[in-house]
């Protein structure tokens, strides 16, 4: 988690100078937080030194990295577990527990999980909003847990469906909140390595969760395996939370792990994002104006047609594979490599985003470029070539990166706190009409080719290469258009107006 960042200007500007304009805010009277950011609050009754140096800076840096990027990180594998987990009891009794294999009701029972996942994320980012983040996580977290633990109680296909639903609707806000975490805490140059190490958790489960439920697949017990690995990841869930309600400081206003300095630092540091760090007051003004944003449209359709990808390795692996002709038992070891191709790629796309400058959705288009590639193989090859598909499965892996770094670029492109929480819950509706309408175009009759799968994902991914390269262009022209006014870059109202990107004329996007 070492950040690699020496300079000590921000576009041109001098950390003194940033010292400098917080001196402005402090001691106002009064302090408006409806209006105004919760972090004028810190700045206005800190008394110390302003300044610092970049030293002292990288040591917080660092000790925040320690106290947040496990709890992000465990908190998104836990879920991460219980959306490949499915795929794994199907190939251990469930669906013929369930009387899935009849029609479309396994994937089915697939998709319904990102219908209460759409149904969940606004009232779970208006909580967040609202109540200190860290106890709505924690609600959040243990009532799925308690969710999880209960799937081995449901008797057919119906049940499942309504467990499935409700997990959805209460896994709902834990990724757009971990969203707003990283915006409040990093830097914008700091948040796609950020947000790549939280989603590799989602690689890193892929290659541990298959061991873990390779051996729970040789319990000989009362119960079918896939029950145990339902009750083993409910009761891991429900001790998580308690670990995120006692440790997890979700934005520095608040730290209770920094002192009086540390706080101020951490919020003085990236007021340069121009995005804020709290505000609980609702504007719909916010809402209405992404709505108008042609750039969310298009990180919107990029963010569908990323996401419809995720139904192979979540939900279909182990099924493809095995029908290259493995035991279930192989089919859960051979899943591990994807997992491995996933957990190098998520965080080091990210990084290479902040080392190379201007290259967000070029990395993404090189993502989409190799899925399509790997689309092809899996689906063209015959079944001679065995080892040619399961190359073409592991290229898949190529999703989370571009995933990683979609979530960012729209974070550091957004300011404005209400804002930024529908930017957020934004995005994951589009997740979740891609995980919801992939698994779909996977038709049990069509199986093992599944035509219509593999041409909605190819198709998907050129429709997504289209959408980023307009993003960039958009970015762009705008950036140009705000150059040509004469108002240079800078952020003297990045907490104090808690306006939007569009309002602020000192604004800049990141493409």
């Amino acid at each position: 988690m070492k950040d690699q960042t020496e300079s000590v200007h921000v576009e041109g500007l001098p950390r003194s100078k940033i010292a400098s304009e917080m001196t402005s805010l402090q001691k106002t009277a009064g302090v408006d937080t409806v209006h105004n950011d919760e972090a004028v609050q810190v700045i206005a009754n800190y008394d110390g030194n302003q300044d610092w140096d970049l030293g002292e800076e990288k040591r917080l840096v660092r000790k925040i990295d320690m106290r947040l990027i496990p709890i992000l990180l465990v908190t998104f594998g836990i879920q991460s577990w219980d959306k490949v987990l499915l795929g794994f009891a199907a190939i251990f009794g469930l669906i013929e527990d369930l009387d899935l294999a009849v029609g479309n009701r396994y994937p089915m029972a697939a998709s319904i999980f990102y219908l209460g996942y759409i149904a969940g994320a606004y009232p779970a980012i208006l909580l967040a909003q609202r109540y200190p983040i860290h106890q709505v996580i924690f609600g959040i977290v243990f009532l799925w847990g308690i969710s999880v633990i209960c799937t081995p109680a449901c008797f057919n296909y119906q049940s499942l469906y309504a467990q499935r639903f409700f997990l959805g609707f209460l896994e709902a806000g834990v990724s757009p909140t971990w969203m707003i975490v990283v915006g409040s805490w990093y830097k914008k140059t700091e948040q796609p390595f950020r947000m790549g190490l939280w989603f590799s958790a989602a690689p890193l489960v892929s290659m541990i969760s298959p061991l873990v439920n390779y051996g729970i697949g040789h319990i000989t017990g009362s119960l079918s395996p896939w029950k145990y690995m339902y009750l083993f990841a409910g009761a891991m869930t429900i001790l998580w939370a308690f670990v995120i309600m006692f440790f997890l400081d979700a934005e520095p206003v608040h730290a209770k792990h920094l002192n009086e300095r540390e706080r101020y630092i951490a919020i003085a540091r990236v007021r340069e994002n121009n995005t804020g760090v709290r505000n609980t007051h609702f504007k719909p003004a916010q809402v209405k104006e992404l709505l108008m944003s042609i750039k969310f449209l298009l990180a919107f359709i990029i963010a569908v047609m990323l996401t419809a990808i995720n139904a192979v390795p979540t939900v279909f692996m182990p099924i493809i594979i095995r029908g290259l002709g493995h035991s279930g038992f192989n089919a859960l070891l051979l899943s591990v490599p994807a997992g491995a191709v996933g957990f190098v790629l998520t965080p080091l796309f990210p990084w290479l985003s902040r080392k190379l400058k201007k290259c967000d959705m070029t990395l993404i288009v090189v993502c989409l470029g190799c899925i399509i590639i790997g689309c092809c193989l899996v689906w063209r090859l015959p079944s001679s070539a065995p080892g040619g598909k399961l190359a073409g499965v592991y290229l898949l892996s190529f999703w989370p990166p571009a995933w990683s770094i979609l979530m960012a670029v729209n974070i550091a492109n957004t300011a404005g706190y209400t804002k930024r929480s529908a930017v957020s819950t934004g995005l994951f509706i589009g997740y979740c009409v891609g995980n919801f309408a992939g698994p779909l175009t996977f038709k049990t009759n069509e199986a093992p080719t599944y035509e219509t799968g593999w041409t909605f994902l190819l198709c998907g991914s050129g429709i997504g290469i289209c959408s980023a390269i307009a993003y960039a262009v958009v970015c762009l022209l705008e950036n140009k258009k705000r150059d040509a006014t004469g108002i240079a870059e800078g952020f003297e109202h990045a907490y104090e107006d808690d306006l939007t990107d569009k309002k602020n004329p000192q604004f800049r996007y990141i493409y």
